[in-house]
């Protein structure tokens, strides 16, 4: 039985999960808006949070975390340079409902960084 799982299983093995993550947060830093599912946006923006958070810190420990995590070297050290994330403390996405998606129906979201 499933109870008290938290999390989506987005019918993924979890290593596919995070490997689907991981290029979802690669994108979404990399073009600062990434077209998704609804679940898989809602799986997406915790993640997201935590890396901005993890790259607060502005430390050796904090830049090799990140570029574990995201894919490209030239997107984490965006992450580092860009000021306007560190601002505040979370809240950093905005979710636009696009409507859904004309070959099965699934809900589509827009998640969009704030500038």
């Amino acid at each position: 039985m499933r109870h008290r799982k938290k999390g989506r299983r987005l019918g993924r093995f979890s290593s596919e999960k995070n490997a689907l993550m991981r290029n979802l947060l690669t994108s979404l830093f990399k073009y600062e808006s990434v077209i998704t599912t609804e679940a898989k946006a809602k799986e997406l923006i915790p993640v997201a949070e935590k890396v901005i958070s993890i790259a607060r810190k502005q430390d050796i420990n904090a830049i090799r975390r990140v570029s574990g995590i995201i894919y490209e070297k030239e997107v984490a050290s965006k992450i580092f340079s860009s000021t306007d994330l560190f601002r505040k403390e979370s809240g950093h996405f905005h979710v636009y409902k696009l409507g859904v998606r004309q070959g099965d129906g699934a809900p589509l979201v827009k998640i969009a960084l704030i500038k």
